[in-house]
């Protein structure tokens, strides 16, 4: 079963969107398993950029087939708008394939996640409101509506006006505010069905189908598996599983049909929202990787926190995802820096701690050990072969594949296609 999974090795925002355009090149089937809108990709080809929220990268080859599987959670109205601003920039999106299974996001979901959102007060966790969560939590309430069932509407209509009526308790009772009209609803959702209808399937037979002739099928990852909802930095997460194991449920195949598993990891490390990050920079440095790594959210436009790259997190994220290499992303990013600092172990109470802790009070706590090396100052974004990197720039590769213990097969050198050193073919 010839299958590459892309996951995001740290807290998200890695460049997985570029790996996984370059990669769908050589695939035959792009598999999105888990999260929403929510997430994003940045993709650049021939100096035009593609945002994608919803839809497999794999969209802008017209000779792939593109999934939307059965983990990820839906919203048409999101969907359908990132469809057509494709559409108008010449993208066939005709090859985008949506499981019957996948929660339907409706207009309560977004309310209520905002409404949650700003009753924490100081607490906040940092969600982009897109309904995620409380789509999810829905699911796991089994009180969810999937998207097969907006197929009958008569069926969806039932259905609808049950879930509208319960919600609008909540929100004007519970967070005392305006419910929502489930005729209007019930209309406005008939209407996205009759444009969604051609592109739902049942999904999971045809990844099954793919892998088992020999297809070489892709799963790409949104998010990181630091958000993670069971191994992430909880509360601080998604409400999804962005790791190889979560991608086995999410698209309906076994852990057999993983094979080459890619930890995509910045140079450096960011997050977004609130929670511990031992490694950040709240000085001219972080600054200057923040601008030089244009370090701004494609979904919010949030400022990313900026910090060293973590090697300790890395390590955690490769052990649970069983990685078998690594993408190392925005090499170029790290130009001009006469010393680049690594983290390989946590000081903690007199003690180093060698492994990423469970415990957010124990995390927030811990002081970075670093490992200096010398930087570089010339510019690697023309770059084209391993070889030709600095000496100094192969240096740090080369210390953290050493910590690590996990090879770096893709080294990216800008935000282009053509920006990617290939050190070992995958696919």
């Amino acid at each position: 079963m010839p299958s590459v999974v892309i996951v995001g090795a740290q807290w998200g925002d890695e460049g997985k969107g570029k790996i996984i355009d370059y990669l769908a090149g050589k695939a035959e089937v792009v598999v999105r398993a888990q999260g929403g809108n929510n997430a994003g990709h940045t993709v650049i080809v021939d100096d035009k950029k593609y945002a994608f929220h919803l839809l497999p990268s794999g969209v802008l080859y017209n000779d792939k087939q593109n999934i939307i599987a059965n983990g990820v959670v839906f919203d048409p109205e999101g969907f359908l708008k990132e469809i057509d601003i494709l559409e108008a920039q010449g993208i066939d999106t005709s090859n985008v394939m949506i499981d019957e299974r996948v929660h339907v996001i409706f207009p309560y979901h977004k309310k209520i996640d905002a409404l949650e959102e700003e009753a924490r007060g100081e607490d906040k966790i940092g969600t982009t409101k897109k309904g995620i969560g409380p789509c999810y939590m829905d699911k796991i309430e089994r009180s969810g509506i999937r998207l097969g069932e907006l197929l009958d509407k008569e069926h969806f209509k039932t259905r609808l006006f049950a879930q509208v009526t319960r919600k609008n308790k909540l929100i004007e009772k519970f967070y005392e505010s305006e419910g929502f009209d489930p005729q209007e609803m019930y209309d406005n959702y008939c209407g996205y069905i009759d444009r969604l209808k051609n592109y739902i399937k049942d999904t999971t037979v045809i990844v099954h189908d793919a892998l088992t002739s020999g297809k070489k099928v892709l799963f790409e990852g949104a998010q990181g598996t630091l958000l993670d909802i069971d191994l992430g930095t909880y509360p601080y997460v998604t409400s999804s599983h962005p790791t190889s194991g979560g991608f086995c449920v999410g698209a309906g195949v076994g852990p057999n049909a993983m094979g080459e598993i890619i930890g995509v990891v910045k140079a450096y490390t960011t997050r977004v929202g609130s929670g511990p990050f031992p490694t950040e920079l709240h000085d001219e440095t972080g600054d200057n990787i923040r601008v030089k790594g244009n370090e701004f959210g494609t979904t919010t436009g949030r400022p990313r926190r900026c910090g060293w790259f973590d090697g300790v997190m890395v390590k955690y994220t490769s052990r649970i995802n069983g990685l078998t290499s690594i993408s190392l992303m925005l090499m170029d990013v790290l130009s001009g820096f006469d010393k680049i600092k690594m983290c390989v172990g946590y000081e903690y109470k007199g003690e180093v701690l060698q492994h990423f802790p469970a415990d957010l009070k124990v995390l927030g706590e811990c002081t970075p050990v670093y490992k200096e090396i010398d930087g570089w100052h010339e510019d690697i974004s023309n770059v084209e072969t391993y070889e030709a990197l600095p000496q100094n720039a192969k240096n740090y590769i080369k210390a953290i594949e050493e910590y690590l213990q996990v090879p770096v097969k893709i080294i990216s050198v800008g935000p282009k296609r053509n920006q990617t050193i290939i050190r070992e073919e995958i696919l």
